[in-house]
């Protein structure tokens, strides 16, 4: 395989218990790799903390926001930034080691017959640790829901652990991309697969987070029924 420039996106909101070790973690297994995060104005100084390591790293980047606009804002912020420099192998990945770096290598190496590598937990060898029946069953009905409604060939169409190819960005619009929350990992691929491009998921294992709490809640579950709808109309729509 050919040397990569990959950057990988994290997203953060109070993720200072974790962020140090994650960005130690993926610079074991991707020591070239550059590192993105996007910074939501964290009150406990995520913030400061990447910028005092940006300082003596050069494979280390900041973008301050001025307060929590959402995942999709974030990565879309993250894309820009990515296709504005001369990266070609770009990462969504959470900062609270759900997303383990050790699977990094497996899904970069995946992007050289695929246009997208999702990291999924819902294929062979793939899977969760520690989670609730309750949050097991929301996860995989929550991933029927999507593929039946968009006729999605995703097992883990909701998964935000994913590397795509320079030219899968350039071939989408994202700047018509909407959702916000996690309604984008499922439109982000469901655009890919309306584009015709190839998705490939690689088997991960998604254990609960390590330290700080979850961002998901009820309310972001009720909201993604219907936005998964909308999405089938305005995309399919927007293609006749």
């Amino acid at each position: 395989m050919n040397e990569r420039k990959v950057l990988i996106i994290i997203p953060t909101y109070n993720e200072r218990e974790n962020i140090n070790a994650i960005l130690d973690e993926v610079h074991k297994v991707l020591p070239a790799a550059h590192i993105l995060v996007v910074d939501d104005g964290s009150p406990d100084g995520t913030g400061d903390m990447v910028d005092e390591r940006r300082a003596h790293d050069e494979r280390i980047h900041l973008l301050r926001r001025s307060g929590k606009l959402g995942l999709g804002t974030a990565y879309l912020a993250g894309f820009e930034y990515a296709l504005a420099r001369d990266y070609d192998r770009i990462f969504e990945m959470d900062a609270d080691f759900s997303h383990d770096p050790k699977y990094l290598p497996a899904m970069l190496a995946a992007t050289e017959d695929a246009d997208h590598a999702v990291g999924s937990r819902y294929v062979p060898g793939g899977g969760t640790e520690n989670w609730s029946l309750a949050r097991r069953l929301i996860s995989r009905g929550g991933g029927l829901y999507a593929r039946t409604i968009l006729g999605l060939p995703v097992n883990d169409p909701t998964a935000g652990f994913n590397c795509l190819r320079r030219e899968t960005l350039e071939a989408i619009d994202l700047d018509d991309i909407r959702s916000n929350g996690y309604v984008f990992q499922i439109e982000m691929k469901y655009r890919v697969h309306l584009a015709g491009l190839r998705i490939r998921e690689v088997p991960i294992v998604f254990p609960d987070r390590v330290a700080g709490t979850s961002k998901m809640s009820p309310d972001i579950a009720r909201e993604a029924l219907v936005k998964v709808w909308q999405l089938r109309w305005r995309l399919r729509g927007s293609r006749r």
